[in-house]
């Protein structure tokens, strides 16, 4: 009850009322004082920005922090579906590891999927339904999903060193806002079918070698250089520097496909998408535009056909 002092904390302990208290002596002034500025973050041993500044590696793969790869972004992709896994396999894309669900349902896909991994010596790994959903970024993938390592994209320069050293008059590929990775794909298989020497595709608005172009060129990218450049009519020019005409593939051509007579000599043919053919610079770049003749019924072909018909029409003229 109220004035009991044998309850708890009724007790006042010594020492516990406020009251003044003894000053350090002058003991704690260092504290006060401050550190002075921050250091800079180079001169920071810790920092990620002292170790760039020092070319130490950092990360993964001891890449420095701020490098870039020369390929398309990522460090991987990722095939997913088993019929996309198993064409991938097929196509002897270079995988580094094959996912498969935990008690994932067995059928002819995934045994061929799985043996065919064995053979190759690509590591099989065991995931769960939600890793795969992540993995893929929740693409059906049937309870499985290869992963590609990322492409590494060639120059202009190893493009044309790669045409010298064929015993063919150079034949190079160049694609002007052409999105579609299948369409990539695609172009890639009729270069390599015709005796091209490489693809050139611009950095910004065009598709790069992803999974998808991967599949779609049944391993021609595996065989088959792909170039990345800053400006595409810088690079071609470029490519005429080195003794290339360059000739445009559109509707509005001045000659038609069969009338080409530079087919015969080292020739890059510039493929534009669909929808919007060839830019205006880059059609002022070529030497020569030219149309595939067509049915009057259709408009146009994509961009991976019209580039395959004139691949097979430059390589039926030289014999």
């Amino acid at each position: 009850m109220a004035g009991n002092s044998q309850r708890r904390g009724a007790v006042r302990r010594a020492g516990s009322k406020k009251g003044a208290t003894v000053g350090s002596g002058g003991r704690g002034r260092r504290a006060l004082e401050g550190r002075g500025p921050t250091p800079k973050a180079e001169d920071r041993v810790y920092h990620v920005a002292h170790k760039r500044s020092q070319g130490k590696p950092q990360g993964a793969g001891g890449r420095a922090a701020g490098q870039r790869r020369r390929s398309g972004g990522g460090s991987s992709e990722v095939v997913a579906g088993r019929n996309s896994v198993v064409e991938a396999l097929r196509a002897d894309i270079p995988a580094t590891a094959l996912y498969v669900a935990a008690r994932v349902e067995s059928d002819d896909r995934t045994r061929e999927a799985i043996k065919t991994a064995a053979d190759r010596g690509i590591p099989l790994l065991e995931a769960s339904r939600t890793d795969l959903d992540r993995l893929t970024d929740g693409a059906v993938h049937q309870g499985l999903a290869l992963q590609v390592p990322a492409y590494d994209y060639a120059g202009v320069d190893d493009l044309l060193a790669a045409a010298r050293a064929s015993d063919r008059a150079p034949l190079l590929v160049a694609l002007d806002g052409v999105t579609d990775p299948r369409n990539l794909g695609a172009v890639l298989r009729s270069t390599a079918a015709f005796g091209g020497q490489g693809v050139l595709v611009p950095e910004r608005r065009s598709a790069g070698v992803t999974a998808s172009a991967w599949k779609t060129s049944a391993g021609a990218a595996a065989r088959v250089p792909v170039a990345r450049a800053t400006n595409l009519v810088r690079a071609l020019e470029q490519l005429k520097a080195a003794g290339l005409f360059v000739v445009g593939l559109d509707a509005g051509g001045d000659v038609a496909l069969p009338d080409l007579e530079l087919a015969t000599g080292p020739v890059v043919l510039v493929v534009g998408s669909e929808g919007k053919g060839l830019g205006r610079l880059v059609r002022a770049a070529c030497d020569q535009v030219v149309s595939i003749p067509m049915d009057s019924a259709t408009e146009s072909l994509n961009a991976g056909i019209a580039a395959g018909v004139a691949l097979y029409e430059v390589a039926r003229r030289r014999g």
